[in-house]
Formats: C-alpha cells, structure tokens, sequence
C-alpha cells in the first residue's frame, strides 16, 4: 500500500470512527488537525499526498497526521516492495481483521445507538479478542451476566426470549 492509500484509508476509518459513518472528508481532516491539535495543514497538500503527486511527506507532516490518526509514524511511508501484511504476529493480524470486521458490522446498526457505540468502543479496545473471550466467559457462567447487568446498569436489562425460557438462577437483592 502507498501513502496516499494509506491517507484516505485512515480518512475512511476516522469516520467510522467519529460516527459519522462515511469517511471525513479532506477538508474536514484539515480542520478537525486545526481545532484538535492546533496545527495546520492544507487541504491541496493532502490532496497531492493522496494523488501521489506529493510521494513523501515532512517529517513534520508525518508526525502531525500520525498524531492525528493515533498511528505510528513509520506507518505513514510507502510499503517497501514485496511487502505483505501477512507478515505482522498472527495475533495482531487476527486482532486487526476482527476490528475491521467489527466496525463494518456496526455500521448496519446505526439506528440503535447504543449497539452501535458499543460496536466501535469494543473495535478500538486494544484487545479486541480478549474482550470477546471474556464475554462468552460470562454469559457461559450461570446468572454471572444478570449480576453484572444488575450492579454495572441500573436501567432494567431486557432479556433474550431464551434467556426467559431457561430461568433465571440469579438472585435479586431482594431475594436475599
């Protein structure tokens, strides 16, 4: 992948990111860098880094949009020729396959906030997989994902229509 790919796939990404369920455009990374990081770059340099008209960046401009983005600057430069992703740990790339693939699934749940917030908040968890792990861990533990619906969220958690036909074993406070 060139830099410019690389530009507007992160464009695209911070998006999603942001919610807004498209890519950002240019100008809206221009003035998003203004108002976030108080720096500035113009509109037509990305464009020219995007076009491949401009192949190589500043190391100020690598630093800014690495920043920008929250990636590594040693990102932001052409992949040397023969390079293939398979390359990263296994685990990393699983980790970023699961990532995408959940960003692009929670975008057909745009309607429901909070699904959808979720989603990305699990996406841009650092553990990605992890997390997953430990979510079967709880729902697999007997009346474990009812206790923690109970403490963590006061509003009444609504229950699957399996859930309602196995039974419950949780105890409420009241119960006891």
């Amino acid at each position: 992948m060139n830099l410019g790919e690389k530009i507007r796939y992160l464009r695209e990404i911070e998006g999603v990111l942001r919610g807004m369920g498209r890519e950002l455009t240019q100008l809206e990374v221009v003035h998003a860098v203004k108002k976030e990081l108080g720096k500035s770059i113009s509109q037509s340099y990305l464009s020219q880094i995007e076009s491949g008209r401009r192949p190589h960046l500043t190391n100020t401009t690598r630093l800014l949009l690495a920043r920008f983005f929250k990636v590594l600057p040693g990102y932001l430069v052409d992949d040397p020729e023969g390079y293939h992703p398979e390359l990263i740990s296994d685990l990393r790339a699983v980790e970023d396959r699961l990532d995408s693939w959940i960003v692009e699934g929670a975008e057909r749940f745009t309607r429901d906030p909070e699904l959808y917030r979720s989603l990305l908040a699990l996406a841009r968890h650092p553990d990605t997989r992890g997390c997953l792990l430990l979510l079967r861990s709880i729902l697999e533990t007997p009346g474990l994902f009812d206790r923690l619906a109970e403490v963590l969220n006061p509003a009444p958690v609504r229950k699957s229509s399996r859930s309602l036909a196995k039974g419950s074993s949780t105890r409420r406070r009241g119960d006891r």
